[in-house]
C-alpha cells in the first residue's frame, strides 16, 4: 500500500510558518513583548531607552496603529486581533510578513510537493495569511485570558493605594509598578498620559475600547462617576473589584461546565478533515475512479460549503454568552 506524505508536509509548512513569524517577532523587540516576563515592556524598554516621553510615543504608536489601518487589504481580518494583542510589528510589516509567509510556503511546496503551480500559488497565500492570522489570534486571545486574570488584584492594589492616602492617579502608577504585562504596561501607558495632562478617565475609556472589555468599561464608568459626582473612590473601587473577581469566577464555571461540548463540537467539525486527510495519506488513489466524473467537482464543492457550515452551526451552539 502506498502512502502519501503531502498532507504532513503541508501541516509541517504551516508550523513553520508559524514558527517563522515567532522566531520574527522575538529577534526584532526581543523579550520585551514577552506576556510572560515579571517586568513589563514599559519598564523594560525605559530601563533600556531612559527618556519616558519617547517611551510614551512609542507606546502609544504600537497601540493604536492596527484599528486606524483596516484599509489596507487583507488587514481587516487581523486589525481587531492585533490590537488586542497588542503586536508591536506595525500593519505594513504585518503585511510583508503576510507576503514572505506565502513565499516561504510557495517554496517549501515546490521542493515537497508535486501539485500544479496555480494550486501551489492559492495554498501559498491561504497559508501565508492563515499562519500570520493563526499567530495573532493566539497572541490575542493569550493576552485577553491574562489581563482578565489581572484586572481585579490591579483594582484591589488601587483600593489599597487609596486607603493609605495615595491620589489615584499614583495608585495606577502603582499599578503600573507591581503587575506585570498586561496590565502593567497599560497602566503605565494611563499613568505617563497622566503625568503630561491628559484625564486619567479618557484614558480609561480608550483602553475599555481598544480592549473591548466590559469589566474595563465598569472601572472607567465608575471613576468617572465618582469625579464628577463624588464619594470615597476607595469603597467604590473595592466593591467593584468584588464584582469583577465574581464574574471571572463565573465565566470559569460556564467555561469549565460548556468544556465538554466545545471539544465534541471541534472533533465533529474537525473529524471529517482528518478522516481525509487519513485516506489520501493511506491510499492516495482512493478516488481515482471518480475523480474523471462530471459530479465529482460539484459534489466536492457541496461538501466543502456542507463542513464550512457545519463548523460555522457549532461554533454558534458551543458559544454560550454570560
Amino acid at each position: 500500500m502506498e502512502i502519501s506524505a503531502a498532507p504532513l508536509i503541508y501541516l509541517m509548512i504551516f508550523a513553520g510558518v508559524v514558527a517563522l513569524v515567532q522566531g520574527l517577532y522575538l529577534v526584532a523587540f526581543g523579550k520585551s513583548i514577552s506576556m510572560d516576563s515579571r517586568v513589563s515592556r514599559r519598564l523594560a524598554l525605559m530601563q533600556k531607552n531612559g527618556n519616558r516621553e519617547q517611551v510614551l510615543e512609542q507606546l502609544r504608536k504600537e497601540m493604536s496603529q492596527h484599528m486606524s489601518s483596516r484599509g489596507i487589504p487583507l488587514y481587516a481580518l487581523l486589525a481587531s486581533k492585533a490590537q488586542k494583542a497588542n503586536i508591536a510589528f506595525s500593519p505594513k510589516q504585518l503585511v510583508g510578513i503576510m507576503a514572505a509567509a506565502a513565499v516561504f510556503s510557495y517554496v517549501a511546496m515546490m521542493y515537497g510537493t508535486s501539485v500544479a503551480d496555480p494550486v501551489r500559488g492559492v495554498v501559498a497565500v491561504l497559508m501565508g495569511v492563515g499562519g500570520v492570522y493563526f499567530w495573532v489570534n493566539r497572541l490575542a486571545n493569550k493576552r485577553m485570558s491574562l489581563l482578565e486574570e489581572q484586572l481585579a488584584d490591579a483594582v484591589e492594589l488601587m483600593v489599597r493605594s487609596l486607603r493609605v492616602g495615595h491620589p489615584f492617579a499614583s495608585a495606577i502608577g502603582i499599578v503600573a509598578k507591581e503587575v506585570p504585562d498586561p496590565l502593567g504596561t497599560e497602566f503605565g501607558l494611563i499613568s505617563d498620559e497622566a503625568a503630561y495632562g491628559r484625564n486619567v478617565t479618557e484614558s480609561l475609556k480608550s483602553f475599555a475600547d481598544r480592549m473591548d472589555n466590559q469589566d474595563l468599561r465598569f472601572l472607567a464608568v465608575a471613576v468617572t462617576i465618582q469625579q464628577q459626582s463624588g464619594g470615597n473612590l476607595a469603597e467604590i473601587l473595592d466593591g467593584l473589584a468584588k464584582v469583577i473577581r465574581a464574574r471571572y469566577k463565573l465565566f470559569r464555571k460556564v467555561k469549565a461546565i460548556t468544556a465538554e461540548a466545545k471539544w465534541s463540537g471541534m472533533f465533529l467539525s474537525g473529524f471529517p478533515l482528518l478522516a481525509l486527510i487519513a485516506i489520501n495519506m493511506l491510499d492516495p488513489t482512493y478516488y481515482d475512479g471518480v475523480k474523471d466524473s462530471a459530479a465529482f467537482v460539484p459534489a466536492g464543492i457541496f461538501v466543502g460549503i456542507m463542513l464550512t457550515l457545519n463548523v460555522i452551526y457549532m461554533k454558534i451552539m458551543t458559544n454560550i454568552e454570560v
